[in-house]
């Protein structure tokens, strides 16, 4: 079954998306600079503190740890609030 749907709500649809993935981002950035700043301060100061974190990890494995746990963060808080958002507004009727 076909349904009519006009250009004007496929429009304010789109505009939606856009604004919830929008808010998605921003959250998974603020998420991401918290997680590099949490995560930097004890490895950094580790490598300082241990002998075998002296040894063996150097600058670019510090800075892959961080990476990982800001990329960790960013993604699962942006797709946690997406889906949010996504699950608040499936139950609107427009």
């Amino acid at each position: 079954m076909v349904k009519n749907v006009s250009l004007d709500a496929v429009d304010q649809k789109l505009a939606l998306a856009k604004q919830y993935s929008y808010e998605g981002v921003a959250a998974g950035a603020k998420a991401a600079v918290v997680a590099s700043a949490a995560t930097a301060i004890p490895i950094y100061a580790f490598g300082k503190m241990s002998p075998w974190a002296k040894t063996y990890l150097n600058p670019t494995a510090k800075a892959l740890i961080i990476s990982t746990a800001a990329g960790m963060a960013y993604f699962v808080v942006a797709d946690k609030t997406i889906l949010t958002i996504a699950r608040q507004n499936s139950f609107k009727q427009n």
